[in-house]
């Protein structure tokens, strides 16, 4: 029998053929999403251009260089998105958490708007492709670090402190955007278009600089998920059982955060699938943390490939709307549900 005041670490329901289930879901998805879009390509046209790679045809252009490196960015930013969820409501052990809490994201959007502000974005050539992300990129990395260094008290870095950091730190940013789209009125579009998270205009460019800083932090957090279960038994437990928790707080956040920010640098703000993402996992297969890591990270790559198809056909006329307003169309219903549900379980 379990001794009182003490937690035993959560386990999954592993399911047979669930994880090669989402696997193939997922293979299947990427090759789904290439049809849809402004300009229609037939299934034979697209098996001929991806079997043989028939580049004469009219729509080779469109397949290789604008839907599968668009489709290949969302699945890895929504992958890195759903796995960085996990992460912070483990380590902060807080449900409502999601990979923007610590202000990760105000930092990758003054990053943004400094750039655009600066002019740096309307820069032609490569420098002009990559400033804007890059400039997005270090600015989510300045909030982590300072978010970090805020919120250690005596060496020690504890959630309670971590979340307050994470607030002053987004209060403090979103402050400075809103000043830098009062000083140049010009770019205040563009900065909100920015904000509101999109894919439009991405390329095999953006895809080759999000994709090694994802893989490290996907890697770090997938290697210390079994710590991630530690230390959902509390402070004191994880300190008996031998585990360095200040070390292994700052190495999740830093995964964690290198894959948020890689994801931010180059589409915005994308909001609720990280937040959502892990529920929904947690709904099926339970809450050890290393299935739920792998699952979330699948669940959060197909969330985002299908909310970007959504976003290139819903409106007529090869207009476009921000992913960022389909997964909050898609998540907040869900997460008023999850709200409910846990309001009835806790009665």
């Amino acid at each position: 029998m379990e001794a009182p005041g003490k937690r035993k670490i959560a386990r999954s329901d592993h399911r047979p053929g669930f994880v090669l289930g989402m696997i193939v879901l997922t293979i299947v998805s990427l090759f789904l999403a290439i049809f849809p879009g402004a300009f229609p390509i037939p299934f034979h046209e697209v098996v001929s251009i991806l079997s043989e790679g028939n580049a004469d045809s009219p729509g080779a252009t469109i397949i290789w260089d604008i839907r599968l490196s668009r489709i290949c960015l969302s699945w890895i930013i929504g992958a890195g998105l759903g796995a960085s969820g996990v992460v912070f409501q483990g380590l902060l052990r807080n449900p409502l958490a999601d990979p923007f809490t610590l202000g990760v994201s105000s930092g990758g959007a003054f990053g943004a708007s400094l750039a655009i502000t600066l002019g740096l974005a309307g820069v032609t050539g490569l420098f002009g492709v990559v400033a804007l992300p890059v400039a997005a990129f270090f600015g989510a990395l300045v909030a982590l670090v300072a978010v970090i260094a805020l919120g250690s008290i005596g060496g020690r870095l504890r959630r309670e402190t971590l979340v307050l950091a994470g607030i002053v730190i987004s209060t403090f940013l979103s402050a400075c955007i809103s000043l830098s789209k009062a000083l140049n009125e010009e770019s205040v579009s563009a900065i909100v278009f920015w904000i509101m998270g999109s894919l439009q205009g991405r390329g095999w460019e953006h895809v080759l600089l999000v994709l090694p800083y994802s893989l490290v932090g996907l890697v770090v957090m997938f290697l210390h998920s079994r710590e991630l279960d530690i230390l959902s038994l509390g402070e004191r437990q994880a300190r008996q059982l031998g585990v360095s928790t200040t070390r292994v707080r700052v190495i999740l956040l830093g995964g964690a955060g290198l894959v948020t920010a890689a994801g931010v640098a180059v589409a915005g703000i994308i909001g609720f699938v990280g937040l959502v993402v892990p529920h929904m996992v947690r709904l099926v297969i339970g809450a050890e943390h290393g299935p739920l890591l792998l699952h979330s990270t699948l669940l959060g790559g197909l969330l985002l490939v299908w909310s970007d198809v959504a976003a290139r056909v819903i409106l007529s006329g090869g207009a476009e709307l921000p992913v960022g307003v389909i997964t909050a169309l898609l998540g907040g219903p869900f997460f008023c549900f999850l709200l409910r549900k846990q309001r009835g379980d806790s009665r």
